[in-house]
């Protein structure tokens, strides 16, 4: 059974149905009935109904009122493209092509080049249909502006939707939490609401589940820096979530010290956030994690299962510190630029220094892979449209226009899905088609009736269309623009004949396009970037750990680590990209237990924070030869598993990682055993979440506690 809509997505959708009717109307009628422009009229009426139906711009009235008049330039410009290319058929198909790429590309830039992508697309393709009229460019400009100022003015006037929470309000909350949980935690006391009080708050900060004006989704280094704060924050929660979980292991002042530090440097993030202070950096913290690193450790006589439980509660509050000093120096960045990120690892922060053009690029050259789904989905509507283009204009369909607005409207990103909606639309369609007719007969040729029933026909079909689906969307738009050509010039009802026909021919195109290009969408993406990014780590992990325990790797070691350490970020990015939009699409309808894509992205989360921070942990030595031998064998274990998950469906073998014995444990000097400890945790770590990536959630023989295994790469992070 379909899923009802909400009480508050229907008053939504009516409060902008208003919005959409009122400025389309407003620029329409004196047009046509006072002015006699009908073509300045068409584009009055469809520049509301593009930038508030078709790209329903996020956020609040304000913010969509200025998004409308910020894109005006960019949209008069494709309709003087569209105009000129015109001239004929094959150079309107080449126009669509490019245009029909960029704009869709542009998506990955943040949310509102990806909200109004398809309004701009529309103006290019309005514009570029015959007749070719240059003479008719000023008409064109003149509706199109006036419809879209229209638009603008009723965003900002006529029952403007209100401000949304923003991330940075979000973030700021989730850190106060943190803030007051980690004061609660001094002395080993355990925080009243628990942990999945706090899992839950990290689970809320997560990308998917916020509203698209209020992601940080830009290639700007604000919208950077803030995304980066709150992955940092999501961790710091985990965190706080583990420590309150694990048993207590008696006196630690050192810890204790440290998480009263954390405390006070998260509210006074949190305030940075909210604007109530300063932006500060975090010198005071590191101070402090430097602090820890030199007294931390269990008494030298004591060497005990107990003292390697110390040593683990502290490497775990060892990350929450490492979490909150990022999200502070993030948050910083957010605020300016300019802050520097002394005695931090640089390459956590890479785009800190990075001007915005160079941040523009390689966010465009990161998507410019065929196994983008950015990139796929691109290429997807653009030959969409350029062949719905060439199709309607060398068939010479009436009103073709409607055949590139099916494609547009209908394209999905699987081949099932878009059979699915074009199914539903050709029925809605039909429905439609058969009242527009009835409606053309019985009413004729009198104008005045048309004109009274438009503004009732777009309340309805604008109110009810966004929400009901698009087998209604393309019933009562086929009546919206049946009433609406009537009085533009004499029709029949074949007028409701070539809307059907343009509608099923766009969906039929669309479908095409959705069978040839990628007809998967993300599902066969995610399974191969996940793969490739696993199998990146796997040198990554083992030179990690050698850098932790016995120092960094010289020469040509080093920079082979750096290499890999650019390209896991990479590949990150890449997988993160079609694990988003892999839960945008509709699951099998044979739905069986899979691969949890999330844990290996954690995985890959886990392991560049680990590159970043547990090199800086330690101070580097000779360990004896089985701790030695240890990490060599646990690095292998771990990286054996990667590429063993690597090959999806995963095989049902189970991830094996070899927790320190003890024994080795005791005979490791008491300088050099804190961080062999931190490796320990995260390599348990990194085991876990291959482990759940598999399907296998059981703990490795010996292994800490999985809610232990929270080396300085944090616990789970939590995805989009």
């Amino acid at each position: 059974m379909a899923k009802r809509p909400s009480l508050s997505a229907s008053l939504r959708a009516g409060r902008r149905a208003l919005r959409v009717t009122a400025a389309s109307a407003v620029g329409f009628y004196p047009a046509l009935h006072l002015w006699d422009q009908p073509v300045a009229a068409i584009y009055a009426l469809f520049a509301p109904i593009a930038f508030g139906v078709l790209s329903p711009n996020p956020g609040s009235g304000r913010r969509r009122a200025g998004t409308v008049l910020r894109v005006l330039p960019a949209a008069a410009a494709l309709v003087a493209l569209g105009t000129v290319l015109a001239v004929s058929t094959w150079s309107a198909v080449a126009g669509m092509l490019v245009v029909g790429f960029v704009l869709t590309f542009g998506t990955t830039f943040g949310p509102r080049p990806a909200g109004t992508a398809p309004g701009l697309e529309l103006f290019y393709i309005l514009a570029c249909f015959p007749p070719y009229a240059p003479g008719t460019l000023p008409q064109r400009l003149a509706g199109l502006a006036v419809g879209m100022v229209l638009l603008a003015l009723g965003e900002l006037l006529l029952l403007p939707d209100p401000a949304e929470t923003s991330y940075r309000e979000r973030v700021a909350d989730a850190l106060a939490y943190a803030a007051r949980t980690a004061g609660h935690l001094v002395g080993g006391a355990t925080e009243p609401v628990g942990a999945a009080g706090l899992r839950q708050a990290g689970r809320d900060l997560r990308l998917s589940r916020l509203p698209p004006a209020t992601r940080p989704t830009g290639s700007a280094r604000k919208d950077r820096a803030l995304a980066h704060a709150g992955a940092a924050t999501r961790r710091l929660l985990d965190q706080l979530a583990t420590l309150s979980g694990l048993p207590s292991t008696g006196a630690d002042p050192a810890s204790d010290a440290l998480l009263r530090g954390v405390a006070a440097g998260c509210l006074e993030t949190a305030q940075a956030l909210r604007r109530v202070r300063p932006a500060s950096g975090p010198e005071r913290l590191e101070e402090m994690i430097a602090h820890f690193l030199a007294v931390r450790g269990a008494p030298p006589e004591v060497r005990t299962p107990s003292a390697h439980a110390l040593l683990r509660r502290q490497s775990t509050v060892l990350t929450i510190a490492v979490s909150a000093v990022t999200a502070r120096t993030a948050v910083a960045l957010a605020a300016d630029g300019r802050t520097p990120v002394q005695g931090l690892p640089r390459e956590q922060f890479w785009y800190a220094r990075t001007g915005a053009v160079r941040l523009w690029l390689i966010r465009a050259t990161g998507h410019l892979t065929r196994r983008s789904v950015v990139f796929q989905n691109a290429w997807r509507v653009a030959l969409g449209l350029a062949l719905a283009r060439l199709v309607a204009g060398s068939l010479d369909l009436p009103h073709g226009f409607w055949v590139l607005l099916s494609v547009l409207t209908l394209g999905r990103t699987t081949a099932v899905a878009t059979w699915s909606v074009a199914r539903s639309a050709a029925v809605g369609t039909l429905v439609g088609a058969f009242a527009a007719g009835w409606l053309v007969v019985g009413v004729g040729g009198s104008d005045e009736v048309y004109a009274y029933l438009l503004v009732p026909m777009m309340l309805v079909a604008f109110t009810v269309g966004p929400v009901e689906g698009p087998a209604w969307a393309q019933g009562l738009f086929t009546l919206v623009v049946a009433t609406a050509f009537a009085q533009l010039a004499p029709v029949t009802w074949r007028l409701a004949e070539a809307r059907l026909v343009d509608v099923l021919t766009g969906s039929a195109i669309g479908l095409l396009c959705g069978l040839l290009a990628w007809p998967a969408g993300a599902r066969a993406e995610v399974r191969h970037s996940v793969g490739v990014l696993l199998r990146t780590t796997a040198p990554l992990v083992g030179a990690t750990a050698g850098a932790a325990t016995t120092g960094p790797d010289p020469g040509a070691a080093r920079e082979l680590a750096d290499a890999a350490l650019r390209l896991t970020r990479h590949r990150l990015r890449i997988a993160e990209g079609a694990y988003a939009q892999y839960r945008t699409e509709p699951p099998p309808r044979a739905q069986t237990d899979g691969p949890d894509w999330l844990a290996a992205l954690n995985y890959g989360a886990r392991v560049l924070v680990g590159a970043y921070w547990l090199p800086r942990t330690g101070e580097g030595g000779r360990l004896p030869p089985a701790a030695r031998d240890w990490v060599t064998r646990a690095c292998g274990e771990v990286e054996a598993a990667a590429r063993q998950v690597a090959d999806f469906p995963p095989q049902p073998e189970e991830v094996r990682f070899t927790a320190l014995p003890s024994e080795v444990a005791t005979a490791v000097p008491p300088r050099l055993l804190p961080p062999l400890i931190d490796v320990e945790v995260w390599l348990s770590a990194l085991a876990a979440d291959l482990r759940a990536a598999t399907g296998h959630h059981r703990s490795a023989p010996g292994a800490p506690d999985g809610r232990a295994a929270a080396g300085p790469a944090g616990r789970r992070r939590s995805h989009r």
